[in-house]
């Protein structure tokens, strides 16, 4: 009799797991998309909201870089093959980011290589290397 007992639950722990896998899986995919569409729709700046909020307190934006947010327009935003696990808590994705500056008219591209790791207490991914640096070469 232990044994027909055992079995099922065994099989509800596995699949409980497998739920669990999903709904990061599922959390990775909304969050990458929203944090794609602000940066397309919304302007660099307010990709903040998915700087992981110690990476932002030990590295803040400077006003400067925020000022030059401010001046461009993103015209693309490609993220090429997608994201890349690394283990299960941490992704890599690189991006391309095409953007004009509303002043000049010129364009110019960056490739930015993205870290999201995932924060198990939040259950919440979060972007580790902060936003992508726009400034000339």
């Amino acid at each position: 009799m232990r044994r027909i007992l055992l079995l099922p639950v065994a099989s509800a722990a596995l699949l409980l797991a497998g739920c669990a896998q999903n709904t990061r899986s599922d959390n990775l995919t909304s969050t990458l998309r929203a944090y794609g569409g602000a940066i397309r729709w919304d302007g660099l700046e307010s990709a903040l909201q998915f700087v992981d909020p110690k990476v932002l307190k030990e590295h803040p934006p400077s006003n400067i870089d925020l000022a030059r947010y401010q001046q461009v327009r993103v015209t693309d935003y490609d993220e090429g093959s997608g994201p890349a696990a690394v283990n299960q808590d941490e992704v890599q994705q690189t991006v391309q980011i095409s953007f004009v500056n509303i002043h000049t008219q010129v364009e110019r591209s960056v490739v930015q290589r993205q870290v999201w790791r995932y924060d198990e207490k939040t259950k919440h991914w979060w972007l580790e290397s902060g936003l992508p640096d726009i400034r000339q070469d």
